[in-house]
């Protein structure tokens, strides 16, 4: 460790050779006036006047004491009659034995500093005086106790007044207490005028009167206590005596009325200590303090420490500035006070003033602490344990500390807390030991997390703290505990985090002032004498069983909708906390599982549990086939971990709650703690979810070495699925396969050597069985791919039925029945052989290179099918080589018999013209020719003056308008061109049917049956005219329905919006839906120019080839 910029205190001061060894028994430090005036030798320290006056500190009160009592003993004043007004402890016996050190002998006085000061406040040397002790602690009430008279000869006596006679006058004085008869005792009290007498008697000698008293009460008490008539006796005795004090000029009483033992100060001990404070009041001068607050540094300095080492103050000034420095960068309070702080720590230097302040300040106000002599014990045990550890450049709460890696409580401490421990509140006793232990145990797992502590900051917090919690009720500010700790110089930042996490963790600071906002420093610091809201929570998370933690675990983990958010949109089936393998089907579908605790797994070591839910279905027997389309989510051991403890956090606070409301029924629960409570319990609540999130972190799979691996993923704000979806490590494929990458050249390894044919089972099942696959997010999409690369052609599919026949899919979709059957297989197109080709696919641009020109015969058509034949196809903006399956004539023949029927193709075969009819026997040769079906011809172009040579006197047939029109053309048209064209002139109420006519529509043979001739309307082409769309020469096919109307153009945009419905009802019926649109130009009076009919036709060409005004 780094030395420290500053001498520690036992660097600068040294402890006294007697402080460093022995039991420093509590005696050692109570000065006993009955051992100094029997001068036995058993207390050297005392007994001794150059010992004595060696420790001893000349006071200010305690030097204007001696020069009152010493000058009275010479006569010079009429102070006669002295109290020291303090509590026990506080040293009025020192001051008694210091009158009677400087009276006995002035003459053998030691040449001391202590000496001096006090013969320079009296004035001259000291008279020399008869002392008298009257030591009632020492006094038995029955067999009473030894006393030396001026000559050295020791008697027991039992009345105080006999005790005080033979200590003046020896037997001389006992005969003048009995009128001079005898040297024998008296019960009664002698009167005023014979103490008197006595006191006068060494006066006659030339000698001063000093009588100590010490510790009346104690005496008093148990003597009445034994005979009541003893209580007059003596109250009557100490009132002859302080009148008779009075009366001899050169006699002085000094007492102290308190009893040491604080027992004695019951309610009769204090009627008794009223009437003796009566008596001394009517006689003496003003209370004396002879050590007040201010004097203890000092006394304490004299105590502890060597003369040489204490000697020159102005030493001590460097190491002064050196601790203010710390303080300084903590409190700008006392930094603002500068010099004046300076001279308060310097005037108290070793020692922190405020350590001594709260010691006097509050510590006094107990009932069994003693004082100045409870101080010095508690600072002798502390400072001598102390000194071989203490770094700290002050003697402050450090000194109180066990030394480093030593457990439990340090003597000096322990010695505080047993006076603590005495002291009863609101009718109970405390236990601070194990209060103090238990913080002083969490500090120090504070100190240990923290880089800026070095000085056991923490520790010495607690130690403060308790320090100002005396007596219960106290308490001390923020500031109060950072300037006691500020001179070891801590890191201010790290010094608040560790108050903070001890605020936040202790089990007694006082919830009423530690809990406030998250990262701020409470302002009121004390250790309470109930347990605090945070002890209650951790008794309760001790009550908690781990099955009621893990069951609320697994419904927060259920609630948790980040850990599956996504996946179901994605078509994965999601699992949430399976309970055993078989709950994740083995059937090639993509399974997403989130497992629950007992799968827990880190990065690199996934759980033998995790690892069941890839390898088994049902038992070990039964291994999963479809390892590849399984992903796991499994919570990392770490995260499991905080997730458990954020539970019971949150469970132990509701056991708080309910405990304090059972508290509540008494009366017992203040508002604002139940307010804190319902704080802490939303915050524990609120931990849990993200906990939850956070604990699952590890995703356990298949590698593409198909072993079982487990990686661990950045929880974001994103899902989980999403994360790992996007992570490569996952190898997850979400966009679609190209049907091309499941054949043999492509990148995924699926065929063998030679083979042409495959199962689609067994291709769709590969990426969900194979670990070297990428896992398929949707299995359907490749069996959707094979459908699609069917579709464009890209293979034939193959389905082969239990009675052996067999059918066949090129260029189309096969249906769901097809693709659930196990036997469907994908055949290569070189290899396949067609039992079906769509009749569609033969319309010109459909196959590649089978369609040279516009006409193409049937035999092209078998050529393009014989087998063998690879032709160019452009795919993706590149030509590549398609091999085209093989197909039987009669296969061929078939789907040109279709296409011709669906109206598809046009076929023509000598004076053979066929289009969306039956092609007749014999007319499907080889030679036939095949071609796209003729253009609509426009309604007008069958009207006379477009067609005159199939018109007699504005009549024809239909017969005649068929070989017009095949005339016109230049070969014969079909049937079906004649039929549309003349019934849209019928519709167009361009022509009409004869009435003559026969029925319309017809087949070609009953052609010559239909007559027709030019509408009768009025204007040429009137069309639907403007009014009732009813009227003659209106002609539809059989079973059609129509609907008529004129339509605005806003209208048609509505018709346009509704087409998709329409569309969609054809679809689900299965009935044809056509859609004619007629459109007029002009009317009577206003006929369209060229230009118009021009501009209009570009427009009309633009939606449909041949939709043009005529």
């Amino acid at each position: 460790m780094a030395k420290n910029p500053w001498k520690s205190w036992h660097e600068v001061v040294a402890l006294r050779d007697d402080l460093k060894s022995g039991e420093l028994p509590l005696h050692m430090f109570a000065a006993d006036l009955y051992e100094v005036m029997m001068q036995g030798g058993r207390r050297p320290i005392y007994e001794d006047p150059k010992n004595f006056f060696a420790l001893t500190f000349p006071t200010y009160n305690l030097r204007q004491l001696v020069r009152d009592v010493v000058l009275r003993v010479a006569g010079k004043n009429d102070k006669a009659v002295r109290q020291l007004e303090l509590t026990y402890g506080g040293g009025k016996t020192h001051t008694l034995i210091t009158l009677r050190h400087l009276v006995v002998d002035p003459d053998g006085l030691p040449d001391l500093p202590a000496v001096h000061e006090f013969c320079e406040a009296v004035g001259q040397q000291p008279p020399k005086a008869r002392v008298a002790g009257l030591c009632f602690d020492k006094l038995d009430v029955e067999t009473g106790m030894d006393a030396r008279d001026p000559q050295g000869n020791t008697r027991r006596l039992v009345q105080p007044w006999s005790i005080l006679a033979w200590q003046l006058a020896g037997e001389a004085g006992l005969r003048v207490l009995n009128a001079g008869k005898s040297a024998a005792e008296r019960e009664t009290a002698p009167a005023e005028n014979v103490l008197t007498e006595l006191l006068e008697l060494p006066v006659k000698e030339g000698l001063g009167v000093l009588i100590l008293i010490d510790e009346v009460l104690m005496y008093v008490r148990e003597k009445v206590s034994a005979d009541s008539k003893w209580r007059d006796r003596m109250v009557n005795f100490f009132q002859y005596l302080t009148q008779a004090a009075t009366k001899v000029d050169r006699c002085c009483v000094v007492a102290s009325l308190l009893a040491s033992d604080p027992a004695k100060s019951d309610s009769f001990g204090r009627q008794l200590q009223g009437e003796l404070y009566d008596i001394f009041q009517r006689q003496r001068e003003e209370a004396v303090e002879p050590v007040v607050k201010e004097d203890v540094a000092e006394v304490l300095r004299r105590r502890f420490f060597t003369p040489e080492s204490i000697k020159d103050k102005d030493a001590f000034r460097a190491h002064v500035q050196a601790a203010l420095k710390g303080v300084f960068d903590i409190d700008e309070q006392t930094k603002k006070q500068g010099a004046e702080a300076e001279e308060r720590f310097l005037r108290s230097y070793p020692f922190h003033p405020d350590l001594t302040e709260v010691f006097y300040a509050k510590w006094t106000q107990l009932n069994r602490f003693q004082r100045t002599r409870g101080v010095l014990r508690t600072f002798a045990l502390a400072l001598r344990e102390a000194e071989r550890w203490d770094n700290s450049p002050l003697v402050g709460p450090a000194v109180f500390l066990a030394a480093p890696k030593h457990d439990g409580l340090s003597e000096a401490m322990r010695e505080l807390v047993t006076v603590a421990d005495t002291e009863e509140h609101e009718g109970k006793k405390q236990a601070w030991t194990g209060i103090v232990e238990n913080e002083t145990g969490r500090a120090r797992d504070i100190q240990r997390d923290s880089v800026g502590l070095h000085c056991r900051e923490i520790e010495q917090a607690v130690v403060a703290t308790f320090l100002h919690s005396q007596p219960i009720g106290q308490s001390a500010r923020t500031r109060d505990l950072m300037v006691l700790i500020a001179a070891n110089r801590p890191d201010r930042i790290e010094m608040e985090k560790g108050l903070t996490r001890w605020a936040q963790t202790s089990f007694w600071l006082d919830d009423r002032y530690a809990t406030v906002e998250e990262n701020h420093l409470p302002d009121t610091w004390r250790l309470g004498n109930r347990p605090n809201l945070i002890q209650m929570h951790a008794v309760a998370a001790s009550r908690i069983s781990d099955e009621s933690v893990r069951a609320r675990l697994l419904d927060e983990i259920g609630k948790c909708k980040a850990l599956t958010a996504g996946a179901s949109a994605a078509g994965v089936r999601v699992h949430l906390l399976p309970t055993r393998p078989r709950d994740i089907e083995d059937d090639g579908q993509f399974h997403y599982g989130v497992l629950g605790p007992g799968a827990a797994s880190d990065s690199g070591k996934p759980s033998a549990e995790a690892q069941r839910y890839l390898d088994e279905t049902t038992t070990k027997d039964k291994p999963r086939v479809y390892r590849n389309a399984v992903i796991l989510l499994a919570p990392s051991r770490d995260g499991l971990e905080i997730a458990f403890a954020r539970v019971r956090d949150y469970l132990a606070w509701e056991v708080v709650r309910e405990d304090l409301k059972d508290q509540g029924k008494e009366g017992n629960v203040d508002i604002a703690r139940m307010q804190t409570l319902a704080m802490n319990i939303d915050k524990a609540r609120g931990r849990i979810p993200e906990a939850v999130k956070q604990a699952f972190c590890t995703v356990v799979t298949v590698s593409e070495k198909n072993d079982v691996q487990a990686f661990k993923i950045n929880v974001s704000d994103d899902p989980h699925f999403t994360i790992i979806k996007n992570d490569k490590r996952s190898r997850i494929q979400d966009s679609s396969i190209a049907a091309e990458a499941l054949l043999p050249d492509g990148p995924y390894n699926l065929w063998r050597e030679g083979e042409t044919c495959r199962r689609v089972k067994d291709l769709s099942g590969a990426f969900a069985q194979m670990p070297h696959l990428p896992k398929m997010l949707k299995a359907q999409a490749i069996a959707d791919t094979l459908v699609d690369g069917c579709e464009a052609g890209a293979f034939v599919l193959k389905l082969t039925r239990p009675d052996g026949s067999v059918r066949t899919w090129w260029h189309a979709r096969p249906d769901e029945a097809a693709m659930a059957d196990s036997a469907l297989e994908l055949v290569l197109p070189e290899a396949a052989e067609l039992k079906e080709i769509p009749h569609d696919i033969l319309e010109p641009t459909r196959l590649p290179e089978l369609w040279a020109g516009d006409k193409i015969t049937v035999q092209n058509v078998l050529d393009y099918f014989k087998g063998g034949r690879v032709v160019q196809n452009q795919h993706n903006g590149y030509m590549e080589p398609l091999a085209i399956p093989r197909a039987e004539p009669a296969v061929v023949n078939d789907a040109v018999t279709k296409a011709v029927a669906a109206g598809r193709l046009w076929l023509t075969n000598g004076p053979a013209s066929l289009l969306a009819e039956a092609i007749p026997t014999g007319v499907l040769t080889a030679q036939a020719v095949l071609q796209r079906p003729p253009a609509m011809i426009a309604a007008a172009e069958i009207l006379p003056e477009n067609l005159p040579h199939a018109w007699t006197d504005g009549e024809t047939t239909a017969l005649a308008l068929t070989t017009a029109l095949s005339q016109k053309s230049g070969q014969t048209l079909p049937w079906k061109t004649v039929l549309d064209v003349i019934s849209a002139s019928l519709n167009a109420r361009f022509t009409e049917l004869d009435p003559a006519s026969g029925a319309w529509p017809c087949e070609y043979p009953s052609a010559q049956n239909v007559k027709l001739k030019v509408a009768t309307s009025d204007g040429k082409g009137a069309g639907y005219g403007r009014g009732s769309f009813s009227g003659g020469g209106e002609v539809h096919e059989v079973n059609v329905k129509w609907a008529e109307a004129m339509l605005e153009p806003s209208e048609i945009q509505d018709l346009g919006d509704v087409i998709p419905q329409l569309l969609a009802i054809k679809s689900k019926s299965g009935c044809p839906i056509t859609f004619k649109v007629h459109l007029e130009v002009g009317d009577a009076d206003n006929a369209p120019n060229e230009a118009t009919i021009a501009e209009i036709n570009q427009i009309l060409a633009d939606l449909r080839s041949g939709f043009q005004l005529s």
